[in-house]
């Protein structure tokens, strides 16, 4: 559905990397976990997809982060509290797909947004939050608030874990019992760290992440390669099961 928004609030969370809220009701008592929110970014004709970081039905509020890495996330970084944004969401399918209780929640740098709402419907959740080096670290405490454990790694051990996300998901899946692993973050991590879940014979969904064009399913520019053929991100995903991705693709 498209929504006119307004614009709660806007938080840094590094310097690169922000927080907004929206007051967005009927957005927010729509939204499923692993969902997108489609926005129109003023000064640009195509919207942006972001991934639902958190809802508050009762508020009418929802909230999604992201990091500054083109011109148009750079014009978001720049609304004011109080502008409009034109949303379209909640878009696709999420984690419905997700059956066992106990799940591992895996994601890398800007890949661990959706997961903290999908955390929130999980019975038992662990966080496993991946980073490049510490100044990356984002959303460590709002986690630790809906998680019953969290894990911190960066690749240069400046914080947590030394080493990549498929190394923490290998040690924690033989440490602990897991039912469901769901990953967001770069391909080649989901491809690692979905093969390590298989292999221990996990179910494992990961959120992908294409370029959008219309959001809506028409233009194919999200188009992805499955094993069941061809998919859109926007409408058939974001969440795919991770038995059906062609990594190769």
């Amino acid at each position: 559905m498209l929504e006119d928004t307004k614009v709660v609030s806007l938080t840094p969370l590094n310097d690169t990397t922000y927080s907004l809220i929206l007051s967005a009701p009927e957005i927010a008592k729509a939204a499923r976990a692993g969902q997108l929110a489609h926005v129109s970014v003023p000064g640009f004709l195509l919207r942006r997809p972001f991934g639902i970081c958190d809802a508050d039905a009762k508020e009418g509020t929802i909230r999604l982060c992201f990091e500054v890495r083109g011109d148009g996330t750079e014009a978001l970084a720049r609304v004011k509290v109080g502008d409009t944004l034109s949303v379209n969401g909640a878009v696709g399918y999420g984690f419905e797909r997700i059956k066992g209780r106990r799940v591992l929640f895996v994601g890398g740098g800007i890949g661990i947004f959706p997961l903290l709402y999908a955390a929130r419907f999980a019975g038992e959740s662990t966080a496993a939050l991946c980073f490049r080096d510490k100044s990356r670290v984002v959303l460590a405490q709002d986690f630790a608030k809906i998680c019953k454990e969290i894990f911190l790694a960066t690749d240069d051990g400046s914080l947590g874990f030394h080493g990549y996300a498929a190394d923490l998901v290998r040690e924690l899946i033989a440490e602990h019992e897991y039912d469901d692993v769901c990953v967001c973050g770069p391909k080649i991590m989901m491809q690692t760290v979905s093969e390590v879940a298989l292999a221990a014979g996990l179910d494992c969904y990961v959120s992908l992440e294409e370029r959008m064009g219309c959001g809506v399913g028409a233009c194919l520019a999200c188009v992805c390669q499955t094993m069941l053929g061809q998919k859109r991100v926007c409408i058939d995903g974001p969440v795919f099961d991770a038995k059906e991705v062609r990594w190769d693709a």
